[in-house]
């Protein structure tokens, strides 16, 4: 999903940007651009909302899903502590994956510009890649990998607070999956915002 998600946006954002920059005989500057925003902004938010839809959803559902039929409260019988036991694991695991899986997209994506400009328009690009490189800064890289490290604490904390809140049974662990991905999508949005005001 990730691959899929990385691969089209490299390839969708250097078409639309190698046809505007060919009014300008700018295509020379197609790799580099391509690049920043691949790494900065693309990536990170695109593929955070895609795992929102699906990492998210699947947490906010097993939580629901052993919230309504009582594990949560035999969890908490046995003297466990459900936020430590089920959320933290959660929260450190998306912390953690979701900057591997971005960074595994940048490459993919820069790929798929490549693929376009090379295979699919048959123009003369040399050392593309290199001038991928070239306009890049190692902050460029890093700013990406810091933001898609809140969205992971977002997607889990979001997930599995709306799965420890559900109620209401089968219609309560739908609604709660629902939400899940909708305030997970909307708070990436909003952090992407902010952290891109502070690290830049």
């Amino acid at each position: 999903m990730v691959a899929v998600t990385g691969i089209f946006t490299g390839m969708v954002f250097t078409l639309q940007t190698y046809d505007g920059f060919k009014r300008f005989q700018a295509e020379a500057y197609v790799p580099g651009v391509l690049g920043i925003a691949l790494l900065r902004e693309l990536v990170p938010v695109l593929c955070g909302m895609m795992v929102a839809g699906r990492v998210g959803s699947a947490m906010a559902a097993q939580l629901g899903t052993m919230k309504v039929t009582d594990q949560i409260d035999a969890l908490e019988v046995m003297g466990v502590d459900p936020i430590q036991f089920l959320a933290v694991p959660r929260f450190l695991a998306a912390a953690i994956m979701l900057p591997l899986l971005i960074t595994l997209a940048d490459i993919i994506g820069i790929l798929g510009g490549w693929f376009l400009i090379t295979r699919i328009l048959m123009e003369d690009a040399p050392a593309f890649l290199d001038r991928v490189f070239e306009f890049l800064d190692s902050e460029d890289y890093w700013s990406g990998v810091i933001k898609s490290c809140f969205f992971g604490m977002i997607i889990a904390a979001v997930g599995c607070y709306q799965g420890l809140n559900t109620q209401q049974g089968a219609e309560g662990v739908g609604n709660a999956t629902t939400q899940a991905v909708v305030h997970a999508s909307m708070w990436i949005l909003i952090a992407d915002f902010f952290l891109t005001k502070v690290l830049f």
